[in-house]
Order: structure tokens, then sequence, then C-alpha cells
């Protein structure tokens, strides 16, 4: 069966190699995986990918959020597969054909996560960008869209808010879901540039396969307590 701390991926949002690795060292038994973003793999390379795999047996999920045209995105894809993590993001936007030939050259394990909708964006912040359609309007109803045309693509899953999973889940139960902007309750705080934020408990309960849990950890006085006190959390639901 599934512990809670299997469904927390901690993202190592840091700069440096001894910050990172810091926080393998502190969380190592406490996360189902790590998250290596832009910032630290354009810092440190692929070498990171080992030493954390040297020090924990968490899994790593390289989270680059490739978004180009297709050659190029395909052609980064298998090269950040060949370093083996659990998964790989990429942006949606660009439509099913983008994303099939993507996963049409998947040639190993490595599961490829569709970005349906930046959880640092809402209705009024796309408004600006200029989308004014009736799925700006109903951000689940564009978040399900893109799911849809992600699942059909090939993709293995897809990130979403929390507030948009259980729909997801709801028709495509088979598409893994990474929740991202998930804030404890004794976390939440004032100018959270996340604008669609859930609970650990919300989020599983609303079937949510992963969430990712940041700054409610990392800013903890005690990390390590922080995870256990979110995976009790969750586990409480079971």
């Amino acid at each position: 069966m599934k512990k809670g701390k299997d469904y927390i991926i901690f993202p190592l949002d840091v700069p440096t190699r001894d910050e990172a690795m810091r926080y393998v060292t502190l969380l190592k038994d406490q996360v189902g995986l790590f998250k290596v973003g832009l910032e630290l793999f354009v810092s440190l390379g692929p070498d990171i990918l080992k030493a954390i795999r040297d020090m924990s047996p968490a899994g790593i999920f390289l989270d680059l959020k490739l978004h180009d045209i297709p050659a190029t995105v395909k052609r980064a894809f298998l090269a950040a597969s060949a370093y083996g993590p659990e998964f790989v993001t990429v942006h949606c936007d660009a439509g099913q054909g983008w994303l099939k030939d993507v996963a049409e050259n998947n040639p190993g394990n490595t599961k490829i996560l569709a970005v349906t909708l930046l959880t640092s964006l809402n209705s009024q912040s796309l408004g600006r960008l200029g989308f004014v359609d009736d799925y700006v309007r109903d951000l689940p109803r564009l978040v399900l869209l893109r799911a849809r045309i992600a699942k059909e693509a090939g993709c293995q899953g897809v990130v979403c808010s929390g507030r948009e999973v259980a729909m997801v889940k709801s028709e495509l139960s088979d598409l893994i879901a990474v929740t991202p902007g998930i804030r404890p309750a004794w976390s939440v705080v004032s100018q959270d540039d996340q604008k669609r934020i859930v609970t650990p408990k919300h989020a599983v309960e609303n079937g949510a396969d992963y969430i990712v849990v940041g700054r409610p950890i990392r800013d903890a006085k005690n990390p390590a307590d922080a995870a256990k006190q979110v995976a009790e959390e969750i586990e409480s639901d079971f």
C-alpha cells in the first residue's frame, strides 16, 4: 500500500549542490521523489541526478517544462530521459500532434507529464496575456481539455492544480496526476505566488497521485518533521 510519504514530491529549488544535498540528506527517507527544476539542472547538470541517487532511495522528477518546436522538444526529452528520471515535464500548449511526437519517440521508462496550466496563473492573468475565450473564464474546463489532449497524445500523466484534479481523475482515471501548489493549512501565507492552492488532504482526497510540497517543508525549522506532518495528514485519509 502506498504510504503518505510516497505521495510527496519535494522540489530542490535551490541554486547550489551543497544546499540541494542538505535537503536530500534531511528528507531522503521522508519523501517519494525529489524534483529537480530548471535552476538546479542548469546550474549543475546531470551530475546532480547521480548525487541524489547515490544518497537517497527516492525517485527523481526532472521538471524542465520543455516547450519549443516539436523537433527540439523531442530531442531534449530523449536527452533528459537518458538519465532515467521517473518523470519529465513538457508543456501541452502546442497541442496533441506536438505531444504525440514526443510520446511516440520515448524509448524508456521515463513518464511524460504534460503541464496543463501553471499554478501561478489565474483567469485574470490569462486575460492580460490576451486569452479571452470561454475556457479562460472556466479554468477547470481548460485544464480538462488539455488533459484530454495529453492523454490522446500518449502522455502518462499531467500536472494540474488540486482544484482541477478531481475533474481530471473522474474522466481520465488512468492518467497520473501530479498536483503542485500544495499548502498545508498550518503553512498558508499571504502574497503567495501560487494562485490555485489546496491542502495535502484535499489534493489526495480528490485523486492526486503525487503532491509537490516545497516551501512548507523547506522553510520549516525542522524540514524532516514538516514532511512527516504532511505524510501523517495524508495517511489520516486512508
